[in-house]
């Protein structure tokens, strides 16, 4: 019992002192000084679209209303099973329009193929989207007056909810703030590695056509494509200051689907890279040790939450058959809410927020669920469709 005991205590205190520490690192963060560049960068925008005919032609138009000059941008929608009416009202735009057809679909074949038809030589860096973002109409020149001035290879923009249509979507929506927070703005501030998106995040062209070139990854490439870009010490800066719009999940049964997706992800490259990583610790290397092995190694931040939520009054009501007692558990659930609430913008308190708090213990039982389904989930695509939203 005394071992039981010992080891949920040490996990717990590991989560939340990481999880207090980047979430007090983050309030420390200050994006990059840059002036008016003198030149302008070329960007490619690539939207991979994997049967979103519902969505994609809103997406490519709204890609298309930039303040940045449009000489030095094309939008490049990757066609993916859309439906040929789809194809060919997107073809009347001025964007370009990649068909590809797999047996089995992913998002990185997707993006490989595409980028084996465009011109090296024709762009500075590449914007991935998802088929559901809409930038921010300065997204572009933002990122152009970074780049120009530090010369970044990896920056991940900041994803900001497009829909707040019901209590999941909203949950979502704080889900990613509190991502945004802790994994991108704490660790960016903290000198190490800003996680990656998937979406909303800008690589230096050449560099993400070799690296995708040489990855195969069914789920999750964000991850590996961010842990082989360390592999060549090249962190990921995180700009707060430019925003994606991101379509939030509202549909349980997709929301069930994407986390089942990360869950079996975050898994899987962890047990792929878990040695380098170890290995990178001893060489010195923290930043690639914490993307690898510290961030994954940790069970979701809800289901911390959760577990945390009923382990306290438990090791409460227990305190008197608990050999270290239950004062720890009680600090470590009030370090941690705090560290959760700093994390949140305040945007987002509300009388909305204390609704949809009340869904939360659904939530947690159908992710901790999860835990138990993850059998194979890595080893095929798993698509979670947008523009079904329901009230």
């Amino acid at each position: 019992m005394f071992f039981v005991e010992l080891i949920l205590l040490l996990y717990f205190i590991y989560v939340v002192a990481y999880t207090a520490f980047f979430a007090i690192a983050g309030l420390f963060y200050r994006p990059l000084a840059f002036a008016q560049p003198q030149r302008n960068l070329r960007f490619c925008v690539l939207i991979p679209s994997y049967k979103e005919d519902a969505v994609i032609l809103d997406v490519a138009r709204q890609a298309l209303n930039q303040t940045y000059p449009a000489e030095y941008y094309e939008v490049v929608v990757i066609a993916d099973s859309l439906q040929p009416a789809t194809l060919e009202l997107l073809r009347k735009l001025p964007i370009r329009v990649v068909e590809v057809h797999f047996e089995s679909s992913t998002k990185v074949k997707s993006l490989n193929m595409a980028l084996s038809q465009l011109d090296t030589a024709r762009y500075d860096y590449a914007v991935i989207l998802d088929a559901d973002n809409v930038m921010e109409k300065n997204f572009l020149q933002l990122q152009n007056g970074l780049l120009a001035t530090h010369s970044l290879k990896a920056v991940q923009g900041q994803r900001k909810p497009k829909n707040q249509n019901n209590n999941l979507a909203f949950l979502d929506g704080v889900s990613e703030a509190i991502n945004n927070h802790v994994y991108r703005q704490g660790h960016t501030a903290a000198g190490l590695s800003s996680s990656i998106s998937g979406s909303g995040v800008v690589f230096d062209f050449a560099l993400l056509k070799d690296k995708l070139g040489k990855m195969t990854s069914i789920g999750g490439f964000d991850r590996e494509l961010e842990l082989q870009l360390l592999l060549e010490d090249i962190k990921v800066y995180y700009y707060k200051d430019a925003v994606v719009y991101d379509e939030k999940i509202s549909q349980a049964g997709a929301f069930q689907n994407q986390r089942k997706r990360w869950i079996s992800s975050q898994y899987f490259y962890l047990k792929k890279y878990f040695r380098p990583g170890v290995a990178a610790l001893f060489k010195g290397n923290f930043t690639f040790f914490n993307s690898a092995v510290l961030r994954n190694i940790q069970l979701p931040r809800l289901i911390n939450l959760g577990l945390l939520t009923v382990l306290t009054p438990v090791a409460v009501l227990l305190r008197h058959y608990l050999a270290l007692g239950a004062t720890l558990w009680v600090i470590l659930f009030v370090v941690n809410t705090t560290a959760i609430l700093l994390s949140i913008p305040g945007e987002f308190y509300s009388k909305k927020m204390l609704k949809a708090l009340l869904d939360l213990p659904g939530i947690f039982v159908r992710m901790f669920m999860l835990l138990f389904k993850l059998k194979n989930a890595n080893k095929k695509f798993i698509h979670t469709p947008h523009g079904a939203t329901s009230e």
